[in-house]
């Protein structure tokens, strides 16, 4: 790990899986709320979350691992940062705080593009069934400082051979991570 947030931190804990998620329809609209144990337990409900990528100056992106701790897809590398906007939230409001929250640092992000996956997590039996929000940005002058409650592990890699590794050893992946680098190749 590159390094963790200031342990003189006070922010309270929160136990995410009591978090409200915005149940949507196909076609993204606002259907009601759950919780995120809810939302994530078999089958899976609808709802709307977000993936960051950023990009530093040479054109690399940065990834996490997932903390061990996640109750799905722990440990797996993924993008920058993932999660949930509250019902009614502004996906980039939402991205703005998960990326202080996850990695201590501040971007500015813009929507790239929008894509539905389910999927199931092997280990813990939770289900992803998400309308994912695809933001892009760069990281200038800050360094992450990751929480090591959210993130094990950071690396910087090029996008091309991000996109090699996921194809070659998806299992080390999130299983969302490939449809963020379709909306991301969708751009160039």
């Amino acid at each position: 790990m590159t390094g963790t947030l200031d342990a003189s931190d006070t922010t309270p804990v929160v136990d995410r899986e009591t978090l409200l998620v915005e149940l949507v329809d196909e076609q993204g609209r606002a259907q009601g709320s759950l919780s995120v144990a809810a939302a994530h337990t078999a089958p899976g409900q609808l709802h709307r979350a977000f993936s960051v990528l950023l990009f530093d100056a040479a054109g690399r992106v940065l990834l996490q691992q997932r903390a061990g701790v996640k109750t799905r897809f722990p440990l797996l590398w993924t993008n920058t940062c993932c999660g949930h906007p509250e019902p009614g939230q502004a996906v980039v409001e939402a991205a703005a705080k998960r990326l202080h929250e996850e990695l201590g640092i501040t971007a500015e992000v813009s929507e790239a593009g929008t894509f539905t996956y389910q999927a199931t997590d092997p280990k813990t039996g939770r289900v992803e069934f998400e309308y994912d929000h695809v933001l892009i940005g760069r990281l200038e002058d800050s360094a992450p400082h990751p929480n090591p409650d959210e993130v094990a592990d950071i690396a910087w890699i090029r996008p091309d051979t991000l996109a090699e590794n996921v194809a070659a050893e998806p299992s080390r992946y999130t299983p969302w991570l490939s449809g963020v680098l379709r909306i991301i190749a969708a751009q160039v």
